[in-house]
């Protein structure tokens, strides 16, 4: 996107005062025709219909073209056949129209020649510096205007979430059912093929609209994670982002040879990705809109600890099971308000949390309990749970709710459970702000959104460390694989772990028996031998590894190892045979750190137990590089094995300090080689006093160096 675009270069797209339909159109069933319709219907702005074969459309003057349009227009929407929508767009920026929607599909979803098109009216678009959405769009909306520019049969109710989509079918779904239930949006826009505009570009405008108080999205995919990353991170100090995206399923369009391409996919680059960003990820379409009316209506929970206020024991014992599998607890409540809960409540009713006034509490009952809950100090948020009784109305209890909120100013998730006896008391708590879910557990789960989305918005987002490095030596390195016309390294490129500061145990690869048994001699203590050869990656698998050879068996075992990796590959490229510095790994804990690197999110890099076992356990943590110390920290601490490395069962604790500090440098590493497709350290020895890489294997694009 051009250098314009966020939230004044885009406002054209949302509050335009002047709508032409280029392809509009009278005839029934057509696109043309509907998005005039739905224009006249309560867009109070103008809209100019453009068509060279009518004078006019639905009574408005209709123009050949955008270029005999008199006056100022200040979005287009194209909906012309595919073979001439290129041109249309060209005509809009020739007249000085800025923002353009292209309904028109035919594009890159079709084939080669739809590929084509689209790559020709992306030039277009970066020539007139045009604001484009789509292709192959269902169109925007924007209610403040009542402007309902998209081919959809509803327009949206009234609302501060604005909502994106890459599926038009799934706008139309949802705005069906959030009409019915009441939820309403500031702008809507489909993405289509997102040739020009993407997600990253209406995160950012939408951040900085006061108007939106949620921006929500579903996406089928990232087109740039990292500026995404940067966006959302931005964002959400402010507006939190909620993201539903498809397409978890790994189908991998490439076979990787590493641990680390096995273990990080796609769908551990956007679950990484999207957490780094600080994005609220959901399962499905019901949390999306959960978690977006708590966070446009309620305040942030200054505490994670919640009360549950309820009439019915099942349903309450429910939500505390609910919070019981969340990040939330139960509020210990202070003796103040148990001796005024004591005071208050009839004998059979329960004063501790869960607060169960039981099935005969009337209003005042109710309304006394949960004002003495929000009132307690311990309490951050609270659940109020209600089933239909003779003695209970709805309608008064949602007005107490709301009042009670309001005074306290700590959020509520209601629940009150029930059919059509719960709309008019849904309402009310709709107007304020106060969502009602019919299952307690969605209630819970809403709670829980408001304290993730409290601690993103605490987060230090910290610059990664910028070691001093030796790159030259590095990239000599990297660049000996393009020198053979392979691009793959193993333990020959020891060195450059070296040059980037991760801890390497002394060696060196000899190409003679008699230059191991020299290297061996200047080497402390017996040595390991490894079979050097990019063709051979599991040299364990072929008996490629001797391990504590004393120097008098040097010779020999440079001998048995070559002869090993011949027999079992006779085509291989043998380098020769490395001849290392013992480590103790019963000294330390074996890990591994390593990278893939992901088509949208660049760099994953990888932590997780290591050695033989790490495709077995899969105990491991991804983020997208380059990583901050804090980021890097919460790797080394993030897996289940965390404990073996504090020093569980009497073993003595490692340097995690060291272990963080190679993750970081191996981010710096593959950030500035985008070259390095794969990498594996494996294993990285940590120990009491340090860490050792023992091993690597990395994957290069050699045209990328």
């Amino acid at each position: 996107m051009d250098e314009n675009t966020g939230s004044e270069g885009v406002a054209g797209l949302f509050a335009p005062e002047r709508v032409a339909v280029v392809g509009a159109t009278e005839s029934e069933g057509s696109i043309g025709r509907a998005i005039v319709e739905n224009l006249r219907a309560d867009f109070a702005g103008e809209t100019v219909p453009v068509n060279p074969n009518y004078d006019d459309v639905f009574g408005l003057d209709c123009y050949p073209d955008v270029g005999s349009i008199p006056g100022e227009v200040q979005l287009a929407v194209v909906v012309v056949p595919p073979g001439i929508a290129v041109e249309a767009v060209a005509e809009c920026g020739e007249a000085g129209i800025r923002n353009v929607v292209v309904i028109t599909a035919g594009f890159g979803e079709t084939g080669s020649e739809g590929a084509s098109r689209e790559r020709e009216l992306t030039a277009v678009a970066e020539e007139y510096g045009l604001n484009l959405v789509g292709p192959n769009s269902l169109g925007v909306m924007s209610t403040p205007s009542g402007m309902n520019a998209t081919f959809g049969p509803d327009n949206a109710l009234p609302g501060s979430i604005s909502f994106m989509s890459q599926s038009g079918a799934f706008i139309t779904a949802v705005l069906d059912w959030a009409n019915d239930e009441g939820i309403g949006f500031k702008d809507v826009v489909s993405l289509g093929n997102k040739a020009v505009m993407d997600e990253t570009d209406f995160v950012e405008a939408w951040a900085d609209d006061p108007d939106t108080d949620v921006i929500l999205g579903y996406l089928e995919g990232v087109e740039n994670g990292q500026s995404f990353i940067q966006s959302a991170r931005e964002a959400t100090a402010e507006t939190p982002v909620v993201m539903v995206k498809s397409g978890r399923t790994e189908a991998g369009a490439q076979a990787v040879s590493s641990h680390t391409g096995t273990l990080a996919g796609s769908e551990q680059a956007y679950e990484a990705g999207l957490e780094q960003a600080g994005v609220l990820r959901v399962e499905n379409v019901q949390e999306l809109f959960d978690f977006a009316q708590i966070l446009a209506g309620q305040p942030l929970p200054e505490s994670d600890d919640v009360a549950i206020v309820t009439n019915a024991g099942g349903p309450g014992v429910m939500t505390t099971d609910a919070v019981g599998d969340s990040n939330l607890s139960l509020a210990s409540f202070s003796e103040e308000t148990l001796e005024a809960l004591s005071a208050s409540m009839p004998e059979e009713a329960n004063i501790y949390n869960p607060i169960d006034a039981i099935g005969d509490a009337d209003i005042d009952r109710f309304e006394r309990a949960l004002d003495l809950a929000l009132g307690d100090e311990n309490v951050g948020a609270a659940v109020v749970l209600s089933a239909p009784t003779a003695v209970i109305d709805f309608d008064d209890l949602a007005e107490a709710i709301t009042e009670l909120q309001a005074d306290h100013g700590k959020p509520i998730a209601a629940v009150l459970m029930g059919g059509d006896r719960t709309e008019s008391a849904k309402a009310v708590l709709r107007e304020r702000g106060i969502p009602n879910y019919f299952d307690p557990a969605r209630a819970v789960r809403s709670l829980d959104a408001l304290v993730r989305y409290r601690d993103i918005r605490e987060r230090d987002y910290e610059d990664p460390t910028e070691f001093d490095v030796d790159r030259e030596r590095a990239r000599e390195i990297l660049e000996r694989a393009e020198d053979r016309g392979d691009n793959r390294l193993g333990v020959e490129a020891m060195g450059l772990l070296d040059a980037y500061g991760i801890p390497t145990p002394e060696g060196t690869i000899a190409e003679t028996p008699e230059d191991a048994v020299s290297a061996a001699e200047g080497i402390e203590g017996d040595v390991v031998m490894k079979i050097v050869s990019p063709d051979i990656l599991h040299k364990s698998d072929i008996g490629g590894v001797r391990v504590g050879v004393p120097d008098e068996e040097v010779y020999d075992a440079f001998e048995d190892l070559v002869t090993r990796a011949r027999n079992y590959q006779p085509d291989a490229t043998i380098l020769g045979v490395q001849v290392q510095e013992m480590v103790d790994l019963d000294s330390g804990t074996e890990t591994i750190i390593g990278m893939n690197r992901d088509p949208q999110f660049g760099p994953l890099l990888l932590f997780g137990l290591g050695g033989i076992f790490v495709e077995v356990l899969e105990d491991t943590e991804t983020r997208v590089a380059p990583v901050s110390e804090r980021e890097a920290t919460e790797m080394v601490e993030g897996i289940r094995s965390a404990p073996l490395l504090r020093g569980a069962r009497g073993r003595e604790p490692a340097d995690r300090e060291a272990v963080v500090e190679s993750l970081q440098r191996l981010s710096q590493l593959v950030t500035d080689f985008p070259a390095i497709l794969e990498l594996d350290v494996n294993p990285l020895v940590a120990g009491p006093d340090g860490v050792a890489a023992v091993d690597v294997r990395l994957t290069v694009d050699t045209d990328e160096l």
